[in-house]
């Protein structure tokens, strides 16, 4: 009978082991490749609205670099840059546009088709707070 309960005892915690090990582990974020950005992506501000398309493509200068072409719709000639760590993709502080415009914020990017990127861009007269929604085309 001590043969039984000593089986009985091993065999629950080796149950108890195995199904304690089996938890999905929710601290980790995706991580993204930047070349899954790329493309045309449509953008949508509502506070200004407007509606408008821009460009992203690798900054080969880094490492983990993007660049977007017509970001806050100001010229398809005019690239801010963004840098992505983790699921957030964040613009230089206080970068400025070749346009003189300056624009500040981070985005963050849900799968690889959607980014919402709250920011803020001065055009050296107004101050404008902008919660843009990138969708990929």
């Amino acid at each position: 009978m001590k043969r039984f309960f000593r089986l009985v005892f091993l065999l629950s915690i080796l149950a108890g082991s195995i199904l304690s090990s089996c938890t999905k582990d929710e601290t980790n974020p995706a991580v993204l490749d930047r070349s899954s950005l790329t493309g045309t992506w449509m953008v949508y501000e509502p506070q200004k609205k407007n509606t408008y398309e821009v460009t992203i493509t690798i900054d080969n200068a880094t490492s983990n670099g993007i660049l977007i072409a017509n970001f806050a719709a100001a010229g398809q000639n005019v690239k801010a840059i963004a840098y992505l760590s983790g699921t957030t993709l964040s613009l230089t502080n206080n970068e400025l546009l070749s346009n003189g415009w300056i624009v500040n914020g981070s985005g963050t990017v849900s799968g690889t088709t959607r980014i919402a990127w709250p920011y803020t861009l001065h055009d050296g007269a107004n101050l404008y707070t902008i919660q843009a929604t990138f969708t990929k085309k």
